[in-house]
């Protein structure tokens, strides 16, 4: 309680403030007996000492090195009984302890001081009992408002009715975490703020009051436990000092029911989050056999198998000079992909999101053309908030849940794609290969074998005959076997190209009008291409 309620008190009426009157809201929590000269070394922060001024009688000088021992341990106030050993408080000690705003009391003749000390334990233990009362009674309107299932929200706006002051929730980033989804003007401080937080997060009277210099509006910050490891903040606009004892109990236990609320929340958003994340990873590895299967499981998950998906698959882009171990580093891109999935979950629709070892996996459902905007604004909230890079990996658009495992296959191709590349914070879309890329994939032996066993009736005959032949025959190929075209490109006569061509027939084997001969023909064209190219190298 302060001194200016205990002097309220029908028993210590008779007190009276003599000096120190800027101190009067000073708190007490305890009351001391003066007995011996030597009290300075058992003084206490918020302790009221009573006096008959024996041992300072004769000297003034110990009284002011009290006064001043007091004031620096940060003492409630000092009680002087009067009109007995002491007549009067000397007058430096009244001006010293109105500089020092420690206030002097003086007692009563009628009370002794164990009348006193009684009195004023009965008076700090009976205000301590009705704060811990009405905390209780308010603890019980919050339970019950969470109880009714009235929600989160109108726990807040009691909270706010009841201190007087706006509140908020935020999550450790400072971002709102309740409907409606705000950025709150303070998460410009995030930075500044951090270092302070986390020492919030370790004290024991954990609350840290902040003004905006562009604002110049007050904020007071509460940390809340979200969850085992996730501390979140209760902001409460304007500044709520540690001595209005009413206003920070009430929030201490509205802060106690939110933890609870919270917590469980975050339960089972873990349990079906996991869940979820566990069918579709079962998916991706083959577990379902049956469409219809894994069309009804997705359908579960509001995953309808009718729409147009997109994949994306992202990374933590690895950092040469980061000497964390593995288990920091995984739990950085854990922390990480939270944060990306609480983001994508209040701000963007329609986008799903599962984790798979070191990725996390985006799956836009009836995307459009701005999932890379999108992307990058994520990358750049990644860096503004972890100092980290994130890269991703886009699919082509894919018609129906059941395309989305190769749309999944295509993601990781073209993150990998981007990796070789040594890039970072990249935006890699998946690019069907072409033939030449495919002919690449197959080894060298086969390639030379196929070619060989294609053109071999041109083996026996005159390098300069060969080289007419195959130019003409792959000009006609490319002009879709049109024998005017063919003549036009290679400035010949049309029955020179008739000639030719009937003699490729020949020495092949096969007639052009065969599809199948000029798929075999065209490919190998291109194998010849290739080995020109490799030879060149």
């Amino acid at each position: 309680m302060k001194i200016i309620e205990l002097l309220s008190v029908p028993l210590l009426k008779e007190m009276k403030l003599i000096a120190g009157d800027s101190g009067k809201d000073r708190e007490i929590t305890t009351i001391n007996m003066m007995d011996a000269p030597d009290i300075i070394p058992f003084l206490n922060q918020n302790e009221f000492l009573v006096t008959t001024a024996y041992h300072v009688k004769d000297h003034p000088d110990r009284l002011m090195e009290l006064i001043n021992a007091m004031a620096n341990r940060g003492c409630a106030a000092l009680g002087i009984k009067t009109k007995r050993f002491l007549q009067e408080v000397p007058k430096e000690a009244l001006i010293l302890a109105n500089e020092l705003s420690l206030p002097i009391i003086e007692l009563p003749l009628d009370l002794s001081l164990g009348e006193i000390v009684n009195h004023t334990l009965r008076a700090i233990l009976d205000h301590r009992a009705a704060e811990f009362s009405s905390a209780l009674e308010v603890h019980k309107q919050f339970t019950r408002i969470i109880m009714q299932g009235k929600g989160i929200n109108a726990l807040l706006e009691k909270l706010s009715q009841m201190i007087q002051h706006p509140v908020h929730l935020a999550d450790r980033h400072l971002m709102s975490i309740v409907e409606p989804y705000t950025e709150l003007e303070i998460s410009s401080l995030k930075n500044d703020l951090e270092k302070a937080m986390k020492n919030l997060a370790l004290s024991s009277n954990p609350n840290l009051c902040f003004s905006m210099i562009k604002s110049k509006e007050t904020h007071t910050l509460f940390p809340v436990n979200m969850s085992e490891k996730k501390i979140g903040f209760l902001i409460v606009d304007g500044a709520i000092p540690p001595k209005n004892h009413l206003a920070v109990l009430t929030i201490e236990q509205g802060i106690n029911v939110l933890s609870f609320a919270l917590m469980k929340d975050h339960a089972l958003k873990q349990q079906q989050r996991s869940i979820r994340n566990d069918f579709f990873l079962h998916y991706l590895d083959g577990a379902f056999s049956a469409h219809d299967e894994i069309i009804n499981r997705a359908k579960e998950f509001s995953l309808p198998n009718h729409a147009e998906y997109l994949c994306v698959v992202g990374k933590v882009d690895n950092d040469e000079n980061d000497y964390h171990t593995y288990r920091q580093r995984q739990q950085k891109a854990e922390n990480l992909f939270e944060f990306i999935e609480e983001l994508i979950h209040r701000t963007i629709p329609n986008v799903h999101f599962f984790t798979k070892s070191e990725t996390c996996i985006l799956l836009f459902e009836m995307p459009n053309h701005q999932h890379d905007h999108v992307l990058r604004s994520l990358q750049e909230r990644i860096i503004t908030t972890f100092e980290q890079t994130i890269s991703f990996g886009v699919s082509n658009l894919c018609h129906s849940f059941i395309q989305v495992l190769t749309a999944y296959q295509e993601a990781v191709e073209a993150l990998s794609h981007g990796e070789l590349s040594r890039k970072t914070s990249f935006i890699q879309h998946f690019r069907t290969k072409d033939v030449m890329e495919l002919l690449r994939l197959v080894p060298e032996k086969e390639i030379n074998h196929f070619y060989d066993y294609i053109f071999k009736g041109f083996s026996g005959i005159k390098p300069e005959e060969k080289e007419s032949l195959l130019q003409t025959l792959s000009v006609y190929l490319e002009t879709h076997c049109q024998i005017s075209e063919t003549a036009k490109r290679l400035f010949v006569h049309r029955n020179t190209v008739v000639y030719r061509i009937d003699k490729c027939e020949e020495l092949l084997g096969k007639s052009l009008k065969d599809p199948e001969a000029t798929l075999q023909l065209r490919i190998a064209f291109r194998i010849q291409k290739l080995l020109d190219s490799s030879f060149s190298l």
